[in-house]
């Protein structure tokens, strides 16, 4: 294979393309087009953009994520909290509507897009790990809960709006009295037919004798109907005229070639905003594309995805569109239709670019009321609150994170809710790794194995103490461990060996490797000797490459057994082996 095609994985796929595979994913593709036209003009909606913007974002992103990305099943497009999060950032900087909201738009899609390409050239997608799965389902169910109320004012036919939950429902109330009450039957319809069809359509259909792939085309289908039924009675009964709010015009047309403004003011505006949508928006979309690779046996490239993305938001940048990333339900839905490589998503694109050019007219007395529906339920979706009660049963230092994550995201705002994620996550590895679990170990009667003193009854030497780190040791518990250490040391007279059992560190940097040397020291002033025992290979490199080794009081043997055999020998009043009690209870 080419080096080439390490970043074009289509000209892997692409050689075994045959004609079965290409049926397959025609047939998916027209199954995923007739759901994203109006979830696409919904997100549109959502973001602060025309209707348009959101057919555009999805054609030529999909187009670039078929070249560049590796997974057969993922669907790139506008998606909710994507969506949400892009008209907060857009909103601090110009007014919806305006030109210069649509320009902003553009520029942060090339911004995140090549973000995104940075990280994936770089290798930098470990970055995203530093977001802890609890904290992003925290911030997608504060997110879904915001999305969903903010969108109840098209469903009223009210002005308002809001940047969190506080300000949302303050605009909502004293908006209240001027309820539009033709706009509240179309949403309320809208928005209750799209639950039926979400829970009890297919089951019926099925029931009825319908096969199972054409009874799950029927219920995806289920918005576009909500579509056509709501326009039609808003054509028929002139209720544009009445104060029902409709999308109005929109162009006939392809993407069209739009610029970006890289303004150096706008870009300093915008850069923390891409920074934290590119992340979110790789986070949801690896999470989806690995999962779904995971029922296939097959793989996706964390870097190359990246890339994928990164294209594809550069395409959504200077086509007219807005960020786009991988979503959960298209994606779902383009696998279970059948899709077999990422062609099902160019076909898909084709099919937008079609209703772009075609059907725009149709829409002209569509309901804003019923993009809202369509959003609220399926953002609904997203909303689980259960994480906290399943954080709270397994970790309290979790459920902390995903409450704050929750209260930040919903009293102040995404952008804030992200951040306090981001912080919260690596605030609490700091803290967890800060104070490293240390277990003083003994043998096991008749092995070579050493286990916690606490845990199991296990055989000492009164003048050897064994302790065993289970954590690598860095700046953030250095002092940590020499503190433990010499208060151990010092509680306990008999003690003339101190073995340090390595087996779970993996790294010493240069604070760690400072205060070994510290421990060292004073370890020898009180003639007591240090020890090594089981350090891995690239550790040992490491502490070859400074004097540590050429000082150290004692040795550094192969393993813990070997450690104890030495210094016991080594002991001129070396005790024989006691047997501890039974185990009490301990924590590791």
């Amino acid at each position: 294979m080419p080096p080439i095609a390490r970043y074009l994985p289509i000209l892997d796929w692409g050689r075994r393309y045959d004609r079965d595979t290409l049926s397959d994913d025609l047939i998916a593709a027209v199954i995923v087009t007739i759901m994203l036209i109006p979830q696409s003009l919904a997100y549109a909606l959502l973001a602060g953009m025309p209707p348009e913007a959101g057919l555009y974002a999805s054609i030529a992103p999909i187009m670039l994520y078929a070249i560049f990305g590796t997974s057969r099943a993922l669907a790139v497009g506008p998606v909710a909290v994507v969506s949400l999060m892009t008209a907060a950032a857009l909103g601090q900087i110009a007014q919806q509507g305006t030109i210069g909201y649509a320009t902003a738009a553009l520029t942060l899609a090339a911004l995140s897009g090549v973000i995104l390409l940075a990280m994936g050239l770089f290798r930098l997608g470990f970055l995203a790990n530093f977001l802890s799965h609890p904290v992003i389902a925290g911030f997608i169910t504060a997110s879904g809960v915001i999305i969903a109320v903010g969108q109840l004012r098209h469903v009223l036919g009210i002005a308002g709006g809001g940047d969190n939950l506080i300000e949302l429902v303050e605009s909502l109330l004293r908006n209240l009295p001027d309820t539009n009450f033709h706009t509240l039957a179309l949403g309320a319809s809208a928005t209750a037919f799209l639950f039926w069809v979400r829970r009890g359509l297919k089951p019926m259909l099925r029931r009825a004798g319908l096969g199972p792939r054409m009874a799950d085309i029927f219920a995806k289908a289920g918005p576009v109907a909500a579509v056509v039924a709501t326009t039609l009675v808003v054509w028929g009964f002139d209720l544009a005229n009445r104060g029902v709010a409709i999308v109005g015009e929109v162009p006939q047309s392809l993407p069209p070639l739009t610029l970006p403004d890289f303004s150096p003011d706008l870009i300093g505006q915008l850069f923390l905003p891409a920074l934290l949508i590119s992340v979110i928006g790789f986070v949801e979309s690896i999470s989806v594309a690995q999962t779904l690779a995971a029922k296939k046996r097959e793989r996706v490239k964390p870097d190359q995805e990246l890339i994928g993305l990164g294209a594809a938001n550069l395409g959504a940048a200077f086509s007219g569109g807005f960020p786009v990333t991988g979503g959960f339900s298209r994606s779902v839905v383009n696998f279970d239709a059948g899709a077999r490589t990422p062609a099902a998503g160019a076909f898909t694109a084709v099919g937008l670019a079609i209703a772009a050019l075609a059907l725009t007219p149709l829409i002209h007395f569509l309901p804003k009321a019923t993009l809202a529906a369509t959003i609220i339920v399926a953002v609904l979706s997203l909303v689980d609150f259960t994480i906290l009660t399943r954080a709270w049963a397994y970790s309290k230092a979790d459920f902390l994170a995903v409450l704050t994550t929750i209260l930040v995201t919903l009293g102040f705002g995404v952008e804030l809710g992200v951040s306090s994620g981001v912080a919260i996550s690596i605030l609490l590895y700091l803290f967890r790794t800060s104070r490293p679990h240390i277990a003083e170990v003994g043998r096991i009667p008749g092995t070579e194995h050493f286990r916690n003193i606490l845990r199991h009854k296990v055989e000492t030497d009164p003048g050897t103490v064994s302790l065993r780190v289970d954590e690598s040791l860095y700046f953030a518990n250095a002092r940590f461990l020499e503190d433990y250490i010499l208060d151990r040391v010092t509680r306990d007279k008999a003690i003339r060996n101190v073995i340090l059992q390595c087996t779970a560190v993996n790294e010493i940097d240069m604070s760690a490797l400072e205060s070994l040397e510290a421990i060292n020291t004073r370890l020898g002033e009180m003639g007591l000797s240090l020890h090594l025992s089981e350090v891995k290979g690239p550790v040992m490199d490491r502490l070859k490459q400074s004097h540590f080794l050429d000082v150290l009081t004692g040795r550094v043997f192969l393993s813990q057994h070997e450690a104890v055999l030495a210094t016991m020998q080594r002991g001129a009043s070396a005790s024989p082996l006691d047997t501890t009690p039974e185990p009490r209870q301990a924590q590791g």
